[in-house]
């Protein structure tokens, strides 16, 4: 039989898909170290990771930045670090991704100048920012300043990009984080093209690019998403996607050109649902998302990045991503799946599951639109509030034993995984020197600069920020003039201001009718009763510069449930503030969550502080991606209890809050 004639194939194979790994860690040089590798084993783009210094806008020598440099990206603080990232790379023959939000502008303009230095012409580079601020007030937290600025900086890069980078995407809008935060796939639908509105509206309002080019605009923004193991209605959501996109561009932006109007998406499937517990399963979930996002062709992704088994361990070694890399490879060039057209068009299930998508994000669109756009949906805490209540749900089907999580709360019992026996060699374990090395590297940096210069390009940026100048151009003479990342943010904190984006705990419940919670909250008022309280006062905290606050509002959300009183001040703290608040409010217990990988820097230093603070007494309990020996460092420190992913049951662990208060206190 003549395989190439069966009836229905195509008549040459589809192009792959872009196949990216998310790299960056330790130092600029060691990133590019494992760029080339990742390169040389079929790699086919680059997806650059940066340190949440480099992303919340502070230089290595910060105080905030302490315990963050390198950890869970590359640190980047100026000029030199963007030419060690990419030293001997070519940057007009490469299509590079950064994940960076409210410094995209930053990383932008650094990138430009190392491009220029290669003699590459930026009208031949290719890539992305992702450059979408609106998700960071809702999942990942690294925004720096109030949204509507924010907005300005990524319509300054549109315009810009527009007219010198016309093979570039200057904003990559994010429903990724939007499902790890809790969105259902109608919710990250309607929120992400609600933010997609917001820029396009913003770039047309802003006077500088004409009417008839809004459709170039519109064909340069692509979307970044993310892919659950429901892969028959992932693959629904991205049809859905496409046809809501279409009809946007064409109805509200009057975009003719159906091949501008075409929805262009990246995306990493999810890590959210990665295991700590049997980690190995962790494998089969990532090929199954990656089907949601490749098996429909008229869907199909443009680029793919996939996490590793063990990211819910800790940070993946060259090993696993390469292990990553090599699940996309047998897919694309092994399996038939590039030859055939698309698989779903004309099925009855399907196009009745992308119908009911499509109406349910609609009404999520039109009733931020009604709010006053997505800007204002932020800012009254409506989005936030809607993912933590829908987290909260999705947390409750999983402890009831609705949602069935493999190895977690349904056959757990297993036999020992030879991946992870060697315990903490599972993980890329990142050098304490790193940071130091960082922090003399920008002083030296500093000190070796023309002063005068970078006085005089910040004073310009200061100026044309409190103008309605594009930015872009003050931001290449800062780069040019040798200020850091840290100089480029603050001179803008001067001008815009920073943000505290709402927590979205108020109203939110997530006890379902949990049988156990009952028990739970009659220990709580007995144990405030014992002590001549009126009510368990718990603080939870975030130190340092780590966003991710999902498990600490979950965590908030239980504990009000069980009858505590909560005191949660939101993301980026210092270990100082923490003390401040544990004091102010006389609590019982601070409840600390790090995800970052900090946690060794991050907690002894509130430990310390309340021991100067007189409050040494005070019960400190810890959660997050924390492996077995820093679980027990950290308890050698003074820590009362260690959380990790697989403590899933929230109810549990409050109870346990509550021994750990009694056990403080010499109660029975």
């Amino acid at each position: 039989m003549d395989e190439t004639a069966f009836p229905g194939r195509l008549p040459e194979r589809d192009r792959p898909w872009v196949m990216r790994t998310y790299a960056g860690h330790s130092s600029a040089a060691a990133t590019n170290a494992l760029f080339r590798r990742n390169l040389a084993k079929g790699q086919t783009g680059l997806s650059v990771a940066f340190d949440l210094p480099t992303q919340t806008g502070y230089d290595p020598d910060h105080e905030l930045a302490s315990g963050e440099v390198g950890r869970v990206g590359v640190p980047v603080a100026h000029l030199d670090d963007m030419r060690a990232l990419f030293d001997g790379i070519p940057l007009a023959e490469m299509n590079t991704s950064m994940t960076i939000n409210a410094p995209a502008m930053w990383l932008l303009a650094l990138y430009a100048g190392v491009a220029s230095e290669q003699d590459a012409e930026l009208t031949r580079c290719a890539g992305t920012t992702q450059n979408d601020i609106i998700k960071e007030y809702l999942s990942r937290g690294t925004y720096i300043f109030p949204p509507a600025a924010s907005l300005r900086l990524t319509a300054d890069v549109v315009a810009y990009t527009l007219r010198e980078m016309p093979r570039w995407n200057p904003v990559n809008i994010c429903s990724y984080h939007l499902q790890e935060a809790g969105a259902t796939p109608v919710q990250e639908v309607g929120f992400a093209l609600a933010t997609a509105v917001a820029v396009l509206d913003a770039v047309r309002d802003s006077g500088q690019v004409p009417a008839e080019r809004t459709g170039d605009v519109v064909q340069r923004v692509s979307f970044f998403v993310n892919a659950g193991v429901r892969f028959v209605e992932e693959i629904a959501k991205m049809r859905a996607f496409g046809v809501l996109w279409d009809e946007i561009t064409r109805e509200r932006y009057g975009v003719t050109e159906a091949r501008q109007r075409r929805f262009r998406y990246g995306v990493q499937v999810n890590s959210l649902g990665l295991t700590e517990a049997q980690p190995e399963n962790n494998i089969q979930r990532i090929v199954l998302e990656m089907l949601g996002v490749t098996m429909s062709r008229d869907a199909r992704a443009r680029a793919v990045q996939l996490p590793a088994w063990n990211e819910a361990l800790g940070l993946p070694r060259p090993w696993d991503q390469q292990w990553s890399l090599r699940m996309q490879q047998v897919l694309a060039y092994e399996s038939d799946l590039l030859e055939y057209p698309d698989l779903f068009a004309g099925s009855h299930v399907m196009t009745a599951l992308v119908d009911e998508i499509v109406t349910g994000a609609r009404v999520e669109l039109d009733k931020i639109l009604e709010l006053g756009g997505v800007i204002a949906a932020v800012e009254t805490g409506y989005l936030k509030s809607a993912l933590v209540a829908s987290l909260a749900e999705r947390r409750r089907r999983i402890e009831s034993g609705a949602d069935v999580v493999v190895g977690v709360n349904r056959y757990a019992e297993t036999e020992p995984s030879p991946l992870t026996t060697a315990g903490a060699d599972a993980v890329e374990q990142v050098d304490p020197a790193v940071e130091a090395a960082a922090v003399d590297r920008v002083r030296r940096w500093r000190a070796d600069r023309d002063g005068a210069a970078v006085d005089a390009a910040l004073a310009r940026l200061r100026a044309d920020a409190a103008s309605t100048a594009n930015l872009m151009p003050a931001t290449l003479d800062c780069v040019r003039a040798g200020v850091t990342t840290g100089e480029w943010a603050g001179a803008l904190r001067q001008v815009f201001g920073e943000y505290r984006a709402p927590t979205g705990l108020a109203g939110a419940t997530g006890s379902g009718g949990d049988p156990g919670l009952a028990a739970v909250r009659e220990r709580v008022t007995a144990t405030a009763r014992e002590l001549g309280s009126g009510r368990l006062r718990l603080l939870v905290g975030k130190p340092g510069l780590d966003g991710h606050s999902n498990g600490a509002e979950q965590i908030a959300v239980r504990a009000r449930d069980a009858g505590f009183e909560v005191v949660y001040q939101g993301i980026r703290l210092t270990a100082a503030q923490i003390v401040a608040a544990a004091v102010e409010e006389d609590v019982d217990l601070v409840g600390l969550s790090v995800l970052s990988g900090s946690h060794l820097a991050a907690v002894p230093a509130v430990l310390d502080g309340l021991r100067a603070a007189g409050r040494a007494d005070l019960p400190v309990v810890v959660g997050g991606i924390i492996p077995a020996g820093d679980a027990d460092t950290l308890r050698a420190a003074g820590v009362a209890r260690v959380f990790t992913p697989k403590d899933f049951a929230l109810t549990d662990i409050i109870d346990d809050l509550v021994t750990v208060i009694r056990s403080a206190n010499d109660l029975p």
